[in-house]
């Protein structure tokens, strides 16, 4: 592990956040994290220092766990970048563009495998994101050119305003379940809603 960040190192990062950005602090969105501290702190034991972290809109317990100074994310929260937040010095980029960070994540593995690189790419990905053509695609090109990435499905049951499962009619998502050496799935449950912190906030 990067950080020796605790469970509740983390809850009390989003809990901060979530209070100013409901005091109306933030002219920005912002998307929290609550409820898969655990998982993320199993999976963080296995990224090291030189590898790459990409993540969507949702991405500061990567970037606290990838050792992002603390007060420099919240600046960057505050500055209303929560969303897109990129340290090129820690190797988190995020992207809040939908499957976004895919082909970037899977052109820097690339890149890594052309140039004899030993560090590698971990890519996180939303539930609706997980079922596009996109991340099919990326992890297909990834797994058939044995790149170095790996793939974390993180399932809160929220796509925006829609369900998942509802929009495909699929009650159990395609890497539910699945065993697949690229490819980590959690499921969890968080408080907060897709976006904001629970209290409508006019910028």
């Amino acid at each position: 592990m990067i950080t020796k960040l605790t469970k509740q190192d983390l809850l009390d990062f989003e809990t901060e956040i979530a209070d100013i950005f409901n005091a109306a602090k933030i002219r920005a969105p912002v998307h929290l994290y609550y409820g898969n501290e655990d998982a993320m702190l199993e999976i963080f034991k296995d990224i090291r220092e030189d590898d790459w972290v990409l993540c969507s809109w949702r991405s500061h317990y990567q970037c606290l766990l990838k050792g992002v100074p603390r007060e420099e994310l919240k600046t960057e929260i505050l500055a209303g970048r929560s969303i897109s937040l990129c340290f090129p010095k820690q190797r988190v980029f995020s992207s809040a563009i939908v499957t976004g960070s895919l082909p970037i994540a899977t052109g820097i593995a690339l890149a890594i495998k052309r140039t004899g690189g030993t560090n590698k790419v971990w890519c996180f990905a939303g539930d609706m994101t997980s079922e596009t053509g996109q991340f099919y695609e990326c992890l297909k090109y990834a797994t058939n050119f044995d790149l170095p990435i790996h793939f974390i499905v993180e399932d809160n049951g929220k796509s925006v305003c829609t369900d998942t499962r509802e929009t495909w009619n699929q009650p159990v998502l395609t890497y539910e379940g699945m065993k697949h050496p690229r490819v980590t799935y959690y499921k969890y449950q968080t408080k907060y809603p897709h976006a904001g912190a629970g209290q409508r906030v006019q910028f």
